[in-house]
């Protein structure tokens, strides 16, 4: 099962560099991700919903596996 998760991150971020890779070699025509990160934070609520993103991404990643920092607390 794990490996089928580290093939599947990896096929995540391999799509998104060659998103990237696409917009920076064909220019305009083809958005880079930066553009459309700064098209989407543009508007004030755009920049609250991606911090809630990022705040949710943290705390599934890193905060909910973290089983010895909390063991003793609980």
């Amino acid at each position: 099962m794990r490996a089928v998760a580290v093939a599947g991150w990896i096929v995540i971020f391999g799509v998104l560099f060659l998103w990237q890779g696409f917009g920076l070699a064909w220019g305009p025509p083809w958005p880079t991700l930066s553009d459309m990160f700064r098209a989407f934070m543009r508007p004030v609520l755009g920049r609250w919903v991606l911090f809630g993103l990022w705040l949710w991404l943290g705390w599934h990643l890193f905060i909910r596996g973290w089983e010895f920092f909390i063991r003793g607390r609980l």
